[in-house]
C-alpha cells in the first residue's frame, strides 16, 4: 500500500515529471500541494465528526480542538537538504512525510490514546508510522503522539493514498512545545544546557499534572457513578 501510493502520486495524469527538480512556483509545486491540502481536509472531516460523536452520543469531549498546516517550500527544501537527498518532486513524495500535518489537542492524557485506537480502526487510514513519546517522552522533555498515515484522495478519475503526519496531545503538552519552540527560534536553536534542564523540568512538571487530572477525573466520574 506504501508502495503503491507513492508511485500513484507520482503519476497522476498530466501531473508532473517525477525527476523535475522542486520550484515552489511553478505549476507543478502547486498542484502536488493541493493534493496534500486535499489530503488535510479528509483528515480534518474525520476527525470533526469524531468530536461530534463523543459529544452527542457520549456526552463527553476527547478533543479541545485542532490544527493543520502544509509545510512552507523552504523547510521542505531544507529537510531534503539536511538528509542528503535530491531536491526533486519523487525525493519529495518518497522522503518527507509531514508535508500535511495536523495536530490534535486533547484535554486529558488518556485521551491521547483513545483518538490513537479509533484511528487504527478507520479501515481507510493506513498507519504507516508511529512514535509515542507520550509514554516515553524524548530526552529533551517533548511529548506527543505521532502517526505517519495515508488518507484515499478522492480526485476526478482516480483515488490517491497520500501522506500526512497527525500529532496528538494534551493541551499541557501543546503549552510546553509552543514554549520551547519560541525559545529555540529566539535563539537560532542554541539554548544553554541550563535553559535546557530547566525545560526538562518543566516538561516532568506538566507531565504530573496531566497525571493528576486523570485521577481527578476519575474520582468525580466515581462519584457521580
Amino acid at each position: 500500500m506504501k508502495d503503491k501510493g507513492k508511485n500513484e502520486l507520482l503519476q497522476m495524469e498530466n501531473f508532473m515529471i517525477a525527476s523535475d527538480k522542486i520550484n515552489s512556483s511553478d505549476e507543478t509545486f502547486n498542484k502536488l500541494m493541493f493534493v496534500y491540502n486535499a489530503a488535510l481536509k479528509q483528515l480534518e472531516t474525520k476527525i470533526s465528526i469524531l468530536e461530534d460523536e463523543f459529544k452527542f452520543f457520549y456526552g463527553c469531549s476527547v478533543i479541545d480542538h485542532t490544527k493543520t498546516r502544509i509545510k512552507k517550500p523552504e523547510s521542505i527544501i531544507k529537510k531534503l537538504e539536511n538528509k542528503g537527498i535530491d531536491l526533486t518532486y519523487r525525493s519529495l513524495v518518497e522522503n518527507i512525510n509531514d508535508v500535511a500535518g495536523m495536530r490534535i489537542i486533547c484535554p486529558m492524557k488518556d485521551d491521547i490514546f483513545t483518538i490513537v485506537d479509533v484511528l487504527k480502526g478507520m479501515p481507510d487510514v493506513n498507519i504507516i508510522m508511529e512514535k509515542d513519546y507520550v509514554t516515553k517522552p524524548k530526552k529533551s522533555g517533548y511529548a506527543s503522539y505521532h502517526m505517519i498515515v495515508e488518507v484515499p484522495v478522492q480526485l476526478m478519475k482516480q483515488v490517491i493514498p497520500v501522506k500526512a503526519e497527525i500529532q496528538i496531545r494534551t493541551l499541557a503538552m501543546d503549552f510546553w512545545a509552543s514554549l520551547e519552540h519560541d525559545l529555540k527560534y529566539k535563539t537560532n536553536n542554541k539554548i544553554s544546557k541550563k535553559v535546557s534542564n530547566e525545560l526538562v523540568k518543566c516538561a516532568k512538571i506538566i507531565n504530573k499534572m496531566d497525571n493528576q487530572m486523570i485521577t481527578i477525573n476519575q474520582e468525580i466520574i466515581g462519584g457521580v457513578n
